[in-house]
């Protein structure tokens, strides 16, 4: 009886990033609040995704040179969501949330109610 409720899991697979989430997160950032009149870069990482965006607001980079935004990581042990944000300053990335899914995680990187990381 066990043996029909088991399941085999592919060993090795890893299931992000893949190329459907990322043009879903990509999308998804038409609707943020802040800086809307720059074209923000969704690029995948071992295990989730690096959003990049032109510096227009000079604060982080005179010259208005691409800068690291955020960083949306899968967690395959707890199945969540984990997303991140540049600290500039110090130049490492600093944990800012967890979430059952990824379209939480791209509410809160939309909406940036703190400016932690549209700057």
């Amino acid at each position: 009886m066990n043996a029909a409720v088991m399941r085999k899991l592919a060993i090795g697979l890893i299931p992000h990033p893949n190329e459907l989430d990322r043009k879903r997160i990509e999308r998804a950032l038409g609707s943020r609040k802040r800086y809307r009149f720059v074209s923000p870069n969704v690029k995948p990482v071992r295990g989730g995704y690096l959003i990049e965006s032109p510096c227009c607001s000079r604060n982080i980079d005179k010259d208005g040179g691409l800068i690291d935004v955020a960083l949306i990581h899968y967690d395959m042990v707890s199945g969540m969501w984990k997303l991140f944000r540049m600290n500039h300053a110090h130049g490492i990335w600093e944990f800012y949330s967890i979430y059952l899914r990824l379209t939480s995680a791209i509410e809160d990187l939309n909406t940036d109610p703190e400016r932690r990381f549209w700057q």
